[in-house]
């Protein structure tokens, strides 16, 4: 079956209606077979696969993973798509919707280049991921979209990464990466291609689908359990607000955060916060001021406290006591604006955007009963998260995004990661 009537096939639509809920069938048709007819622009007509790889929404757990702690997280309906061809030269060339480049890849020379964009960089790092871990690599031809929000907080780079490779586990490896291969491997390359000192959730939340929990004691075997909540049929939506500020040019402040935390670790004789007790710090307060920083003492205090929140969220979520899950939501998100300190770049007081944003989400939920709203992801700029009812949605969008003049989107938890979207399709005809 071709590829457009394999989209439009009851069992393509019931795909879509899967990954993106009923309400968005049509809207996503349209987006496929755009993304369809934009590789057929640029290389001809040929036999293509369909693929994608979600952005992720960060419900708990902020700033805990590179201290082995652990995180509650969930892939969501905003995604980056591919339309794909495996080909036989070792390189890999493709467009994105709305850029004008043309990427073009050699494999046989993955080291990083001075003239490489971010993107690049990336691609090459999750090919030399690949190989490293002991993968096959090969060339595809590609044409990509994407709708997460770029530098916001959604981890639209780790959408990236797990589409590249996701597109190169299924041409080259017989689907043989799972999610926790697929994210280190979009780890090695943020770590050694873009010198991003990232740790696993962003991956491990587009890469595996669902809303779930991670812990990440062992951050090489990390322990994965899926979450059964869903917001939308429980009458509450995730509501994520673009509040106008940009991550591009934050490394340091991210990076100041892990290696705050490692440097109070570290004064206590230990490698990271999760090695140590909330005890071990009051016992040694003084010296540990001394020597790490009172901002370093109060990010570990936040690591202490949010990871003992993770917990009992996702017990919350179990029992169905959702009022104490938005109040513990509220806890975490007041933890990060005052111990952990990622709402806002130290010394820039002109620009607070992310401040801004959570003081009037504040006041607007006053008059609502259950609900809550806390900064989204690693912060400094970017996007905060809002969960509140239904009925309330439509006019908040409408009060919020007059306020600021910015982007303000609903999405829902998918349950579906980074997968290929013909398989899917191929599976439901099988049924």
């Amino acid at each position: 079956m071709k590829d457009m009537e394999l989209l439009n096939s009851r069992e393509g639509q019931m795909v879509l209606a899967r990954m993106y809920g009923q309400q968005q069938i049509s809207e996503q048709t349209t987006r496929y077979e755009s993304l369809i007819q934009g590789y057929r622009e640029h290389f001809g007509v040929g036999d293509i696969e369909l693929f994608s790889a979600p952005g992720r929404c960060e419900i708990g757990g902020n700033h805990t993973d590179h201290n082995h702690g652990k995180v509650l997280a969930g892939s969501i309906t905003l995604d980056t798509i591919a339309a794909a061809s495996k080909v036989e030269e070792s390189v890999i060339t493709f467009f994105s919707e709305g850029y004008k480049t043309k990427y073009v890849i050699d494999l046989t020379d993955l080291s990083p280049k001075p003239e490489d964009d971010s993107t690049m960089l990336l691609v090459r790092g999750i090919a030399a991921g690949l190989l490293e871990f002991g993968y096959r690599i090969g060339g595809f031809q590609a044409y990509i979209s994407s709708n997460v929000f770029s530098a916001s907080g959604l981890s639209s780079s780790a959408s990236f990464e797990m589409l590249i490779c996701t597109i190169l586990n299924h041409f080259y490896n017989e689907g043989a990466l799972d999610a926790v291969a697929k994210s280190k491997i979009g780890q090695y390359a943020e770590n050694g291609y873009w010198n991003k000192p990232s740790g696993l959730l962003d991956q491990m939340a587009c890469a595996y689908g669902g809303l779930i929990s991670i812990d990440f004691e062992n951050p090489k075997e990390p322990i994965i359990n899926p979450v059964h909540w869903n917001f939308e049929q429980n009458g509450y939506s995730l509501v994520i607000v673009n509040t106008g500020g940009n991550h591009a040019d934050l490394t340091d402040d991210y990076a100041a955060v892990p290696n705050e935390m490692f440097a109070v670790a570290q004064s206590l004789d230990a490698s990271v916060c999760r090695d140590l007790l909330p005890e071990d710090l009051y016992a040694n307060l003084k010296m540990v001021r001394e020597k790490a920083g009172d901002r370093a003492v109060l990010r570990a205090l936040h690591f202490f406290e949010e990871n003992r929140r993770v917990d009992e969220q996702v017990k919350s979520l179990e029992e169905g006591r959702f009022t104490d899950f938005l109040r513990l939501i509220t806890e975490s998100g007041n933890s990060s604006w005052k111990w952990l300190q990622n709402v806002y770049r130290s010394g820039v007081a002109r620009e607070q955007d992310v401040s801004v944003a959570l003081a009037l989400t504040e006041m607007y939920l006053k008059s609502i009963d259950n609900s809550a709203c806390r900064v989204h992801g690693g912060g400094f700029a970017g996007v905060i998260l809002t969960i509140l009812p239904n009925d309330h949605v439509d006019d908040y969008k409408e009060w919020i995004s007059g306020m600021l003049g910015t982007p303000v989107l609903v999405v829902n938890v998918r349950e579906d990661g980074a997968v290929n979207v013909s398989d899917l399709i191929n599976v439901e005809r099988t049924h």
